[in-house]
């Protein structure tokens, strides 16, 4: 399965209906549109670490990295390609 099919369906799995609408696309801003919390940030980095296999460090926690599908799936393989 692919990285981002891996993320779009932990977030749909794990979303508690925090969004309405049932989709969204992959470039959606995940805070912006209300997809995850901050709470859900917390869990989102926890899954991406066991999932992938990938340490996240604090600094990392930003915008860039972690506020789209499309961010967090490139994010993932430069982070994977480095180790």
């Amino acid at each position: 399965m692919e990285i981002t099919e891996k993320i779009k369906g932990f977030i749909l799995e794990n979303s508690r209906g925090r969004f309405a609408g049932g989709s969204f696309a992959d470039n959606d801003s995940f805070l912006d549109k209300g997809i995850i919390d901050s709470t859900g940030v917390l869990e989102l980095v926890a899954f991406v670490e066991d999932q992938f296999g990938i340490a996240v460090n604090d600094d990392e926690l930003i915008p860039d990295n972690f506020d789209s599908i499309t961010k967090l799936g490139s994010y993932i393989s430069k982070k994977q390609s480095a180790s």
